[in-house]
């Protein structure tokens, strides 16, 4: 097991500059981009119980370049865990990677979090009539693309390696593996339309 940092850049070497040079501390035009087409972010928080990794998605542009060095994410209807909200109030560093489908390069963000329940803010990010309890914001500390080794290595965009839903426990049966008296059939039938009013 490798316990030291030197022993770490002893097998790995030193990153490439250019590697290094792509790390910029603002949402610059080219980066702009990139977060204005996205509609799915993963959130990475830490706290007390340890680390979160939470999806979030919308329509593309939904995670808002307040400007260069802010942005703010709204905190749509979910199952109240609210394990991200949590971590972000004990500890305000959070980390963002940024996906568009179709395309290899995915784009970093790591920074410090605030929640806002700013009444104007909330109602800017109303859909459907219906505002988010909250809004993340967050203070750019660092932003920077990844290349697009994971995708081609992974093929996830590629629609031949698609994983047809059905070779996978449903959500219902998922919920029933962990709890034995849980009606997974009848959960599974009412998901579709749940998921269609409960999106925001």
């Amino acid at each position: 097991m490798l316990t030291t940092i030197e022993e770490l850049e002893a097998l790995y070497g030193q990153p490439q500059e250019r590697s290094v040079r792509k790390e910029i501390r603002y949402v610059n035009e080219t980066y702009r981009q990139f977060i204005e087409r996205s509609p799915f972010v993963v959130l990475a928080t830490a706290g007390p119980e340890g680390l979160d990794c939470s999806p979030r998605g919308d329509a593309p542009g939904f995670v808002r370049i307040v400007d260069e060095r802010t942005l703010a994410m709204p905190d749509r209807i979910g199952n109240n865990r609210v394990d991200s909200l949590r971590n972000i109030l004990a500890q305000p560093h959070v980390g963002l990677l940024f996906i568009v489908p179709g395309v290899g390069e995915t784009l970093r963000v790591n920074g410090r979090a605030r929640i806002s329940v700013d009444e104007a803010l909330l109602e800017s990010f109303a859909v459907e009539g219906k505002r988010p309890r909250t809004v993340v914001m967050i203070d750019v500390d660092a932003v920077y693309f990844h290349c697009s080794k994971a995708l081609v290595r992974s093929k996830l965009w590629d629609p031949a390696r698609y994983v047809e839903r059905s070779l996978l426990p449903s959500a219902g049966e998922m919920l029933r593996s962990i709890s034995e008296d849980f009606d997974a059939v009848a959960y599974d039938r009412e998901l579709p339309e749940r998921l269609k009013k409960g999106l925001y």
